[in-house]
C-alpha cells in the first residue's frame, strides 16, 4: 500500500504560513515513504493527505487543516511505530527536565539557603540534564532509523 501524494497548488504562495505548512507536509510526506509503516498507519496518512487535497479552505484556515493533520500523522507514527522528527527528544527533554529535575532542585537549594530566591538556580541545571538526556535519545532513535530526516516547526 502506498502513501497519497500532496496535490499540486502552484496558487499558495511559498512565502505565506500555508505555503510553509504545506512544504513540510508534503517533505514529512516523503519521509515517510522511506519508513515502514503498517497498513493502518498508512491509511490514517492517506485520510488525512486526502483532507488536504480536496480542502478548499485558504489562508490561515487551510494552515490551521495542514497543522492538525500533520500533528495527528507525527501522533500516530510515534505511538504506533515509534518514529519521531528530529529534536523531539531534545525539546522534550528541556521541558521534562526543567519541570521536574529544575524546580526540586532549585526548591532544594533555596530551601537549604535560607533563600527562595535561589529557585531559579535548578531551572539551568534541569535544562542541561535534560537536553544531554534528549540528544542521546534522538541519537539512539536514529541509529535503529526510527527518527525522520526533518524536523517539525509549529
Amino acid at each position: 500500500m502506498n502513501i497519497t501524494t500532496l496535490k499540486s497548488r502552484p496558487d499558495l504562495p511559498k512565502e505565506t504560513k500555508a505555503g510553509k505548512m504545506y512544504d513540510q507536509f508534503e517533505k514529512l510526506l516523503i519521509e515517510l515513504k522511506n519508513k515502514p509503516l503498517s497498513n493502518k498507519e498508512i491509511i490514517t496518512i492517506n485520510e488525512n493527505v486526502d483532507a488536504i487535497n480536496f480542502s478548499t479552505l485558504e489562508g490561515n484556515d487551510f494552515a490551521k487543516l495542514i497543522k492538525t493533520n500533520q500533528i495527528q500523522i507525527l501522533k500516530l507514527i510515534q505511538k504506533e511505530s515509534k518514529i519521531v522528527p528530529q529534536q523531539y527528544y531534545v525539546t522534550l527533554g528541556t521541558i521534562i527536565g526543567m519541570t521536574a529535575i529544575g524546580l526540586p532542585v532549585g526548591v532544594a537549594f533555596g530551601y537549604a539557603l535560607g533563600n527562595m530566591g535561589l529557585l531559579g538556580l535548578g531551572l539551568p541545571i534541569g535544562l542541561a540534564l535534560g537536553a544531554i538526556i534528549g540528544k542521546s535519545l534522538d541519537k539512539k532513535a536514529f541509529e535503529n532509523n526510527k527518527q525522520l530526516g526533518l524536523a517539525i516547526k509549529y
